[in-house]
């Protein structure tokens, strides 16, 4: 019995050694925090992108929101963005009111006149019925392309573009649809892109914050 006894006092206890996992077995908290920085990096660096994009494409969400298929939502998003932009050439003094212009905006006015409007973000905007049944909006009375709003997002945003629309998706859906469209432009104006004053940062590309966007709700 003696012999048992002190063969049971030299046995080598197990030692238990913390690692890097859970309870259960699985990676600690901290080891899954390392898995995501990257992850969490790549989300919080902003985008570099001028407005006019940005205003394209949260234009097309908002009306996406109110029930537009998103063929129709890419053609009501280009048109507010290039009502904005002439607006904005206008009254930058960029462009000349020629007799040119004149006539070619007296012409647009004619091709359009008559037509279905609908209004997103302040803008009254006439639409056409494309050959598949649904509202584009008009381009001198005919339906504008909706691939071409596309591709040119695509350009604009490359990579980027989902992070950027999730954003802008979140947001929108985080207020009824009535307010959402009445208020829409002035929370475009809170997270667009800081450009500099005047013809200096026309077509300036910026950085777009996503979670500049993410917490526009709250924006007074």
């Amino acid at each position: 019995m003696q012999l048992v006894s002190e063969r049971r006092e030299h046995e080598v206890k197990p030692v238990t050694v913390k690692s890097r996992t859970g309870a259960a077995g699985g990676p600690s908290r901290a080891a899954q925090s390392a898995a995501c920085y990257p992850i969490l990096m790549q989300a919080a660096r902003p985008v570099l992108v001028n407005r006019a994009p940005v205003l394209t494409l949260w234009a097309t969400v908002v009306a996406e929101r109110l029930g537009y298929p998103p063929e129709t939502a890419l053609t009501l998003g280009r048109f507010v963005a290039g009502s904005s932009a002439r607006a904005k050439a206008r009254r930058l003094g960029m462009v000349e009111e020629t007799e040119e212009t004149t006539e070619r905006r007296r012409k647009r006015r004619e091709a359009q006149g008559g037509l279905e409007t609908v209004r997103l973000l302040g803008r009254e905007i006439p639409v056409v019925r494309a050959a598949d049944g649904r509202l584009r909006a008009a381009e001198d009375g005919k339906p504008a392309s909706s691939r071409s709003v596309a591709g040119y997002l695509a350009r604009a945003f490359g990579d980027r573009q989902d992070e950027v629309r999730a954003a802008m998706e979140e947001l929108a859906a985080s207020m009824p649809r009535e307010e959402l469209n009445r208020t829409g432009f002035q929370l475009y104006e809170h997270f667009r892109p800081s450009v500099p004053e005047g013809v200096k940062g026309w077509g300036a590309k910026a950085e777009l914050r996503l979670d500049r966007i993410r917490w526009a709700a709250g924006y007074p």
